[in-house]
């Protein structure tokens, strides 16, 4: 049985209003005619190198960004959280209070995300801290307590972007098996990630975008192998090059 689309995007493109003159008379493109599926309880894997256009793209995805052009259509009712190394976390809050302001903006009602508290404390493994102020945090910390508020709150799309690579080694692994947990269900999710032995342990399928547009889409090892080719090797279909 086919399983149909909780986000789509049409011919997205966008770009940014940027002083130097080096991006195309003070515009930045990112993102140049994108269209794309994510179905239902798949788990999707994103590659690219830096400044490829893939965390403009999650953005895009989770409704932080309005897109220049083209369209984003997510399944009406449909919840939605974006896992970024300590996106929206307001610094003079506990890391209690933005675990719960993080479940509430995800559309999880106050009585729901109340009840997760405990949970996330426990898996984030900060202790007293949890009600220490974020500004006091380290990145391993903000990781630690993104990952959990969006991963234990059961949000329909789960965005995520490079927060299992951050952190220790010993966490990085606790959060690997949760996520393998969680996609074996039904979760959907989009998974960005320079970590290409992750993509290949928990997605379905990948794309390669490269100067803002998908150069390749299929299996995770097939999408790999054509990333990781020599530059100058042929890509067929015209594919971009990497730098």
């Amino acid at each position: 049985m086919s399983r149909s689309a909780m986000l789509e995007l049409v011919g997205v493109s966008h770009h940014y209003l940027v002083r130097k003159e080096s991006f195309d008379h003070g515009v930045h493109h990112v993102l140049d005619d994108v269209s794309l599926q994510v179905l239902e309880g798949e788990t999707l894997g994103i590659v690219g190198r830096n400044g490829a256009g893939k965390t403009t793209l999650l953005r895009l995805m989770a409704g932080i960004l309005e897109p220049r052009q083209g369209r984003i259509r997510r399944r009406p009712g449909a919840s939605c959280a974006l896992l970024s190394l300590g996106l929206g976390f307001q610094d003079s809050l506990s890391g209690r209070d933005n675990a719960l302001l993080s479940a509430m903006l995800q559309g999880v009602s106050k009585r729901d995300a109340l009840a997760s508290l405990e949970a996330i404390r426990e898996f984030t493994e900060l202790g007293d801290s949890f009600d220490e102020p974020v500004k006091t945090y380290s990145s391993g910390m903000r990781a630690r307590l993104g990952f959990a508020s969006g991963l234990l709150t059961h949000v329909d799309i789960l965005l995520i972007d490079e927060v299992l690579s951050v952190g220790d080694a010993d966490f990085r692994n606790k959060a690997l098996a949760a996520m393998r947990e969680r996609v074996s269900g039904e979760q959907t999710v989009v998974f960005v990630s320079h970590a290409e032995a992750q993509v290949k342990a928990i997605c379905d399928r990948a794309v390669w975008i490269e100067q803002g547009r998908i150069c390749a889409e299929g299996t995770p090892a097939e999408v790999i192998a054509r990333y990781r080719e020599p530059v100058g090797a042929p890509t067929g279909g015209g594919s971009p090059q990497r730098p």
